[in-house]
This record gives structure tokens, sequence and C-alpha cells, in this order.
């Protein structure tokens, strides 16, 4: 190894530049990572592949500034050189280098990184009075001829370069080594990359926007954000606040609000989030970003919006709307820019002709309210019209009043339901590419001639468990991955065993193989409401780990001998098993056969064709092993229900699918007892291993938190419960679940279900975290009343199961053979892991809930709600705003505002028969009721948790998603002639009306592809993979159990 010196000039934030000497080693043995190499380099991890007409060597500003395209899948061979890498490091930040490290480590993408600077014969040291571009530039040219040389010349190499001299002075200067800008490499190489070139053009006409706005703009729109070292200080110091803007989507134009991430001081004792009012105080901060807030002084402070509102038209904010005062602030400085990929409509032709007839700025709208419009620059604004399409945002500077941005790609058509679902998957980051041909090269085979077949070796390192339990699985209808099962028998000695068995996904999924690294990137299994993209590969999720009834099967197995009577848990074992399940159960035939129903014995596959003697003993069986499944799980429960365990309620509508993939209904939650039955299994089997790993790895555990609320999130529930008589005391989980219990009206069951609802939507998010990372009093589960809590049960759809039975494995291991650091992660990787999956866990629930809200629009828009009666329900008030009501319709599971004020002034007014109209008069808002007065004198009173009638309307919007709204018709509950023919007439029609939104979309569908839309079929592309029984169906959340609205973002 040699030493030398390494001179670095860095910016500052005020463009200061600052000179950094730093030691610098080197040596002749740094890997190459490509498959040609002849010179003895190790192997391992990724390689380049020598499949490829060349090798590409990008300059660092051809990395700074066109990324994306390198991005592209087709674009093979790329080398990134180190001072490449590090270039973007120091000068586009954080953001853009770590799309680079995920690019690297993407095994879809044919890209190494070769590390010239620390390899002997690549580094060269920069010249005196040299540039630090200049360097770079000759740094990169000598490092990418040593690789040619380095391959023996096998391959050809290109470097790409924006610098014009380099291109005259290397340009021929070595054979085999081509330098040439990006544009020609696009033209001579790519020329059929329509997209690429679509997408540089793009890029290119962005910058001389830029550029010529920096020169023709002096004036200022806001003000200049602060140096990152004042800001850093400042937060330090208490003078500042940092935290993570969230704009309400509800008043985008004027409110948002940051969530404190800490405080620097203890004197700035803030209990709330603080309000940013207005674009200015904003200061081109955008939703996501993480900011440094000043407070103003305190008579600057104002209250939040309490009124109702529309999105795109009310940017005023009454005086009289607002509720009390609170810590106000502005935005000083942008500490970390969270931008991302965003879906956009380009302005109709109205609107395009207002902004000027041959205007090659743009405003896009963005399909998310909380982002501002953006400017970008495009020849084919016309064209995509009627199309949602994706742009990124390059800059924002603070001469301009929007952010410049670029056109990257079409994604659909406006209305469209693949369009639109494929923007819910770009708004919310989800990338769903089919797995790569070298991911699938690592599964194992098995097909129905050749089924897969336990090893032999494997055998023997097993615990063979076919022969002597009974194993069973219980799961939804249609569930094609089975990955837990249960058993339970007695023991010699008297006593129970009770087994949870899970599918062993980690034996067929190596460390850091394709797969792993994959499947590690997508985290979690996205169920949208008519389709599933799968974290692993079908062949595992589907087939090889589902433990089907019938088959051999792979397991971890977590087993407890309990004792005979009490259930107490005598001793608890950790193994590696082989299983065969008997019997692949459905809820409703498990729930049948504990309610003594024999019919249910029809729906059991495993039981037809047998001897009446031999059904009836097996039967038999099954059904003491389900009663006593339940005792254990009701002994079990009841355990953590005494420590405050929350029982909280879901109220949010599932899609179900009939066998052809059509949508069959809307069905909300129907909870059975052996759902419970089934969740008290998983939870105790997650509860053990945590358990178990935290003890064998105190510092580097994979575990679940979740956080006691903050007791000012419950002061709504605490009023709306007051207003009904009930009192909720919310100083702990147990005395929160007790007083829940309490709070039931016999009369109206409804009322305890949103009291419950409401009290999850004042929940934190329940959170994965390394224990290295926080004390250990910090790692108990609020929700489930637990002090160690983890994921195990899921390892088929939850990439942090995958790790947790890597743990586990690994602690049975270390407690027998020692060493165990290849299934182990550190502290600081594992947390930064953690981060990644509870991100991609956020964006799975947010796409989940916004592709139900999809499918409910477009069940309702084409119906015509003054006749059909589909579109008037009940609906029951929960909460009260100055200008009208929060309701809930049951029967759809849908949550909307009802106005009691309209645009023109007009208020609701009722006649006799509980009929409404509006009226001129005015509104009187209190804290549990309002009252709507006419000119006239008549006056209406609506209280909380009031029944009333409902119109269901869809507000459409054609740069937004569209939203359910509701129209109060009547001021007295929804009423049918017979109650029970209502329901079989509301099931019938729903049913109806979910498949005409399919048949619809299909009769779209066909219409494009004989327009031949071909870009649009393209892209579809990308979205089409597991199209299958979606959602996992009911009970996914109450299998992990316990926080069950999606709305509120809260899981087990």
């Amino acid at each position: 190894m040699q030493r030398t010196e390494k001179v670095l000039q860095l910016r500052g934030q005020q463009g200061r530049s600052v000179r950094v000497v730093r030691e610098h080693y080197v040596r002749p043995d740094v890997p190459c990572r490509s498959a040609l190499c002849r010179a003895a380099c190790p192997r391992d991890g990724k390689l380049l592949s020598d499949d490829v007409t060349h090798y590409v060597v990008p300059d660092w500003k051809v990395v700074q500034d066109y990324l994306e395209i390198l991005e592209f899948p087709e674009l093979k061979g790329i080398i990134f050189m180190q001072t490449a890498c590090q270039a973007v490091q120091h000068q586009k930040g954080r953001r853009q280098y770590n799309k680079l490290r995920n690019l690297v480590k993407d095994a879809r993408h044919d890209c190494i990184v070769f590390a010239n600077e620390f390899h002997q014969h690549s580094y060269l040291p920069r010249e005196k009075g040299e540039s630090m571009e200049k360097w770079q530039t000759r740094s990169i040219y000598n490092a990418t001829v040593w690789y040619y040389n380095h391959c023996l010349g096998q391959m050809p190499v290109v470097m790409v370069t924006e610098d014009e001299d380099a291109i005259r002075q290397y340009g021929n200067e070595t054979e085999g080594v081509f330098v040439i800008s990006f544009k020609n490499y696009l033209d001579n190489f790519w020329p059929d990359l329509k997209a690429a070139h679509e997408l540089f053009d793009s890029i290119i006409q962005a910058r001389r926007e830029r550029e010529s706005e920096s020169q023709e703009n002096n004036g200022k729109e806001y003000p200049e954000h602060l140096p990152m070292e004042i800001l850093e200080a400042g937060v330090k110091s208490g003078r500042y606040v940092q935290g993570i803007l969230n704009v309400n989507k509800h008043r985008a134009q004027l409110e948002a609000f940051v969530r404190l991430q800490g405080v620097g001081s203890k004197e700035t004792e803030l209990q709330s989030d603080i309000l940013i009012y207005g674009a200015r105080a904003r200061n081109r901060a955008i939703h996501g970003d993480v900011v440094a807030v000043e407070l103003l002084p305190l008579h600057e402070w104002k209250g939040r919006t309490v009124a109702l509102c529309e999105n795109e038209t009310e940017d005023k904010t009454p005086a009289d709307t607002t509720g009390d005062p609170m810590p106000t602030g502005k935005v000083i400085g942008i500490i970390q820019k969270n931008w991302r990929d965003y879906v956009v409509t380009f302005p109709s032709k109205e609107e395009s002709q207002s902004q000027g007839k041959n205007a090659q700025k743009i405003l896009v709208t963005p399909w998310d309210y909380r982002i501002p419009k953006i400017r970008i620059s495009t020849q084919q604004a016309e064209s995509l019209q009627e199309y949602r399409v994706v742009v990124r945002i390059d800059s924002w500077e603070s001469t301009s009043l929007y952010p410049n941005g670029h056109f990257v790609r079409v994604l659909g058509r406006i209305g469209d339901l693949e369009g639109e679902i494929a923007a819910i998957l770009v708004e919310n980051s989800i990338s769903v590419a089919p797995f790569s041909e070298i991911q699938m090269s690592e599964m194992p085979v098995s097909s129905s001639k050749n089924p897969w077949k336990v090893n032999p070796e494997e055998e023997q390192k097993r615990v063979d468990l076919r022969d002597t339990h009974l194993i069973f699985s219980i799961d939804p209808k249609g569930c094609e991955d089975v990955d837990d099962a249960l058993s339970i028998r007695t023991l010699p000695n008297g006593n129970l065993e009770l087994g949870v068995h899970i599918a062993d996904v980690t034996h067929f999924v190596a460390v850091n193989s394709y797969t792993d690294v994959e499947a590690r990137a997508r985290a979690t299994t996205y169920y949208l409401a008519d389709r599933r993209y799968d974290m692993l590969p079908s062949i595992l999720s589907a087939d090889i780990c589902s433990l089907l009834s019938g088959v051999d099967r792979y397991a971890v197995s977590v087993m407890w001998e309990l004792d005979k009577e009490s259930y107490e848990i005598l001793s608890v074992s950790y193994n590696k098993t082989i299983i065969r399940s008997a019997y692949k159960l459905v809820y409703e035939a498990a729930q049948g056969l504990l309610d003594g129903d024999t019919s249910a014995v029809g729906d059991i596959l495993e039981l037809k064709d047998l001897d009446e003697r031999t059904r009836q003993k097996k039967l038999t069986e099954l059904v003491w092993a389900i009663s006593k499944l339940t005792d254990i799980a009701r002994h079990v429960r009841a355990k953590r229900d005494s420590c405050g365990a929350l029982e909280l309620e879901g109220v949010e509508i599932r899609v179900q699918l009939d066998d052809k993939k059509n949508i069959h209904d809307l069905i909300p939650k129907q909870p059975l007892e052996v759902h419970k039955t089934v969740a008290e299994c998983m939870i105790l089997a997650n509860h053990w291993v945590a358990k178990k790993i935290s003890e064998n790895f105190p510092h580097q555990a994979l575990l679940r938190q979740h956080p006691p609320p903050r007791q000012e999130f419950f002061s709504e529930l605490r009023e709306c419960a007051s207003a009904k008589g009930f009192s909720i005391d919310t100083r702990s989980n147990k005395a929160l679940a007790e007083s829940l219990d309490k709070a039931d009206d016999p009369q109206d069951p409804i009322i305890n279900k949103l009291l419950r609802s409401m009290a999850t939507h004042a929940m934190s998010n329940a959170l994965y975290f390394s224990t290295g990372s926080c004390p250990e009093g910090e790692f108990h589960h609020y929700g489930l009343a637990l002090d160690k809590y983890t994921h195990f049960t899921s390892p088929i759809r939850r990439y942090a199961d995958i790790v947790v039975h890597r743990l586990l494995m690994a602690a049975t291991l270390k407690e027998s053979k020692g060493d165990v650091k290849d299934n182990v992660f550190s502290n600081k990787d594992l947390e930064e892991l953690c981060r990644h999956i509870n991100n991609r866990n956020r964006a799975a629930q947010h796409a989940q809930k916004q592709s139900t809200e999809l499918f409910q629009c477009m069940h309702f828009k084409d119906k015509t709600p003054e006749t059909d009666e589909r579109c008037i329900a009940d609906g029951v008030i929960y909460s009260i705003r100055t200008n009208g009501v929060l309701v809930f319709v049951p029967r759809y599971g849908i949550k909307a505002a009802a106005y009691m004020k309209n645009k023109e002034g007009l208020v609701i007014s009722c006649q006799r028969d509980s009929s409404c109209e509006w009226k001129p008069g005015s509104l009187h808002h209190f804290q549990n009721k309002i009252t709507s007065t006419t000119t006239t004198g008549e006056s209406v009173t609506l209280s909380l948790f009031d029944h009333i009638t409902v119109k269901i309307l869809v507000h459409t919007s054609r740069c937004h998603a569209d939203t359910i709204k509701l129209e109060i018709i009547r001021n007295a509950p929804y009423q049918t002639l017979d109650t029970e023919v209502s329901q079989k007439n509301s099931n019938v029609a729903k049913s109806e009306l979910v498949k005409e939104v399919s048949q619809s979309a299909e009769e779209a569908q066909r219409a494009q592809e004989k327009a031949r839309v071909e870009v649009i079929e393209e892209e579809y592309q990308e979205y089409c993979q597991t199209k299958g029984a979606s959602l996992y169906q009911l009970l996914e959340e109450i299998r992990d159990l316990a926080l069950l609205d999606i709305s509120a973002d809260i899981r087990t």
C-alpha cells in the first residue's frame, strides 16, 4: 500500500471554496468487478456482464446531469468511476448520491463502481493550478484507459463527457477507447431508444430555461435559504426547529405543518406541530422536505382551519373558520430535499391558451394537491393534454414563483383504469418491474410434471413433523401464499404442545443474492384493490414456500409446551422443520366447525372422497384441534387484555374478486372468532421470537415498536365521547381499552365502532427499529401491550420477516456453533434498512387505500344519484365543522364531507317530512352540534352521531384523483320497508355496480388498443406483474393484529 496526499477544493453553501488536504492510500489489488477479468481480481459480489457490445464510462458531469437516463435498464455495461461518484456526492447532495448508490446495488442494472482513486495504477494526483473539473475528467479518462488494458482489450470502452476539450484531446489518443459526447453516444449507440432521447431533450431544454431565467430575473419571489452550517447551529442551539413539512391537502395553497423531529433547546417546549401559513412562509419547501423553521412572534400565531374546504377553489380562509392560535413559523432553510417523481396533467386547450399561444414553458398540475404547479419546457404539450405524465423537479430558485422541472414519461390516459393505477404506483414511489432473468435463474425448479421435492441431505438437518403432528392452515378464500400453519397435540405427559409453523423462505433466498436484493428493495408485497405485486417470485410465494395441504414443505417452527389446565407456557423451542399440512382451511369453514355447523365439512376438500368412518375420525380430530386452539387463544388474549391490549375498529371496505379476477363485491370487515384465534397464535410467535433474537443480539435485532400516542391527539375522541355521555380515559393503554369497552350504546353499535376508529387515528405508527438504536424501555408495543414484538410470521410478503428468520437461525446457531456474522446486519445497516422498510410499508398502505378509493369513485361515477337507489345511504355524523359535517357511510365504508353551506352562501333547511333544500340563512357552530337557521326563522340542528340520509356523489377532477362527496337529503336515518330485503338488494347492487366498473374499464382499454396508443401500451408493460386475489382479503391486518384502520397508517 502506498501513501499519498489528496487535495480537495470543496464548495461551501455560500459558494466559498474550502481547501482540504487528506492522507490518501493506493494499492494494486482493487477489484475491477468485470466478468472479463483475467488478472485474478476478487469476483465476489456484483460483476459487470461480458455479454455486451461495449463498456461505457460516464464522466462526472454526465453522471450529475443525466443519471436518470443512465437508469434505463437497456443501458448495460456501465462503469461508474469513484471520481464521478464523489463529484455527485459533494456537488449534488445526498438525494442524488443515494439514487446513484441504489442504481449500482440494483441487480437488474448492469453497472458497477470502480474505485479508481484507490488503485495504484489508475489514480492521478491533481496538478498544481489544475481546476477540479479538469482533474476529474483527466482522472476518469486515465482510469478508462487502465480498465481497457486491464481487460486485455477484449471489450471496447466508450467514455462519454460534456467536455469538448476532452473530446478533442482524448478522442483518438488510445485505440479501443472512444471519447464522445453523451448526445453522440445516444444517437450512435441507442438510436431506437426513443424514451431516452425524449428525456435527454427534456433535460437540455429545462437547463436552458433555468439559465435564461437566472439571467432575466433579478427580483426575488422568496427569501434566500440560510447556509447549512447556520441551520445546523441554529437547530442545535434551539433558535430554529427541525422537522418534516406536511402540507394540508385540503388547503394546500395556504396551510402546512412541520412535524417536529427534535428540538435543540429544552427551553423550546412545543407540544404541537408548527403551522406554516402561506406560500411565502413555506419558502419553496415541498411536502416531505426536512426543513428548518423559525418561530414567529406570539402575536403573529394563527389557528388551523376548522372549516370544510375544497382543494382547488378556496384560497382564502375567513377569520371565523380557524381554531385557537398555535405555534406558527416560517421556513428559513431546507435541510434535506425529498423530491421524487410526480404525476402531473398538462393544461387543457382553454387553460394553455391563457398561458400563451406558443408557450414552451408550461405549468403542469401535479396529481397530489400538496405539490405546487411545476414549470416544464416541452414541445409535446398539446399531444399530451389527455394523459397522465411523470415529471421531475430540477430546481426552485428564489426568483421563481414555481419550481422548474422536466418531462420524463407518459403513464396513461386520464380516467383510464390502468393509467390511474400507474399514477398511484408512481405517486407512492413503487417500482413493480417484472423479476429479471438472473433473479429467476436462482429459483428452484417446480412444475406440475416435476414438482419440487425435499432434499435428502437437508432432510437430515431438520426436525421431521410430517408423521407426528396434525398441521393445518386457516386463510382467506383464494389465498395462494400460505406462509403460516398451526398445530396442537397432547404430549405423553398430558401437557399440550402448540406449534406455529412458518414457511422457510430464507432457505431459498440466500443473503445478498439477486432475489434477496430485489426483495429488500421492494420490502413488501403491494396489495391493490384488483391486483397484487409480489415481493418474491411466484414460484416461491405461491408454490414452493406456500404451505399447501398434502405436500412436503420446509418450515421454521416455534413450539411451546403448555400446562394442560392453565395453558401457562412451560418451555419453548425453535427449529428448522419439514411439515406436511393436512388441511388448507378457509376462515368460514373453520368457524363453522368451531360452531358445530356440519355443513362446513363440504368446504373442506381434504375430507372428500373418504369413507364415512375415516372422515368422521379425521373430522373429530380437526374439530378438537380448532376448539383447543381457540381456548388457548382466549387465554393468551385475556392475559394481554389485562396488560392493556387495545382492540381498535377498522371501518375500511375491501374489494372482493371473483374467480375471473373481476371485482365481485365491496364488503366491510366481518371478524369471526377464528380470525382472533389465528391472530393470537401469530402474535404469540412474534413475541417469543422477538424475545429470543433480542436476547442473543441486544444491539442488532429487528423489532417492532409502537410508541404511546401524544395525549393532545386524543382530545377529539374525548370530546366526541362526552357528547354521548361517555368518559374516555387515555392515560394508559389499559385505561383506554377499558373505557372504550364501556362506551357502548346498545341502541346504536356504530357509535362504539366510530369511537374506536377515532382512537386509531390518534395513534402514532408502529415502526421497525434496530435494538441498538434506542434504550430497552422504548421497545414496548403500546397497542398489543407487549414488552417486545417483531414480525416473523409472513416472510413471503414482508422483508422484515426474512431478516428476523435469519436472526432467529443465527441465534440458535450461536448457542451451538458460534460464527453467525453472515446472517446479521450491523446496528447502523439495520437502522438504515428499518427506515427503508417503514417507508415502503407506508407507501403500500397509501397505495392500497388510494386504489380502493379509485374503485369506490368508479363505482358511483356513472350512476345518476337522483334516480339510482344505490347512491342513497344512511350516514352517521362523526365530526362537526364550521360549515358542515364529516359523515361515515357504513354500507360502503365511506368517510366524506357533507356541506351545510354551499358556494352560493345558502344553508341547509329541512321540511316537515325531513327532506332538505337550500335557502338563505346562517350557520351556528357549537362543540358537538351545528345549527342552520334560514332568514325566515326555520332552523335545523345536527349533532354528533346523528343518523342522516345522504346522497353519494363523485367530485371529478381532470388533474387529480376523483373524490367522493356527500349531500344531505334528509335529516333522518335512511329507512327501507324491509331491512332484510334491503340488505339483500344492497349486496346484489354492490356486486353489479362494481362489476360495471371492471367492464367499463375493459371496454375503455379495448377502445384504446384499437386506437393503437403504442406509447401507453409500452408503459403498461412496466406495471404488469401479478394480477391475482388482492388485499389478502379480510384479515391481513388482524392476523398481524390489532390496529386495524388503514387510513390511520397503523399496523402491528
